[in-house]
């Protein structure tokens, strides 16, 4: 898969390899077909029950999906940021950090 692609536009490909048709699909993961049509537009943000419904509908990877979905929302936020890699740093830092501290109390 293809991580630069954004996550509308990989259920798109998933859902056109399939050669699936887009209310067809939006029934089987019980959304409107103009909400699904958008999300792969990539003009409507994508939830992770969505995400979760697409990885088992076409037996995919749903991690895969998800560092998309995240990858998404992160480039989103700060994409118009200067430092956004020194943004992308600091965040990892304090991921790595959290995850070998206790919690306080």
């Amino acid at each position: 898969m293809n991580k630069l692609v954004k996550i509308g536009s990989r259920i798109r490909v998933l859902r056109e390899e399939s050669e699936m048709p887009l209310r067809k699909l939006a029934a089987m993961i019980d959304i409107d077909q103009s909400t699904l049509s958008k999300i792969e537009r990539n003009e409507r943000r994508v939830n992770i029950e969505i995400i979760e419904k697409i990885s088992e509908v076409f037996n995919v990877n749903k991690r895969d999906l998800m560092i998309c979905y995240y990858s998404d929302l992160i480039a989103n936020q700060i994409e118009f940021e200067n430092d956004y890699s020194e943004i992308l740093q600091t965040a990892k830092n304090k991921i790595l950090n959290a995850n070998h501290k206790p919690l306080d109390k």
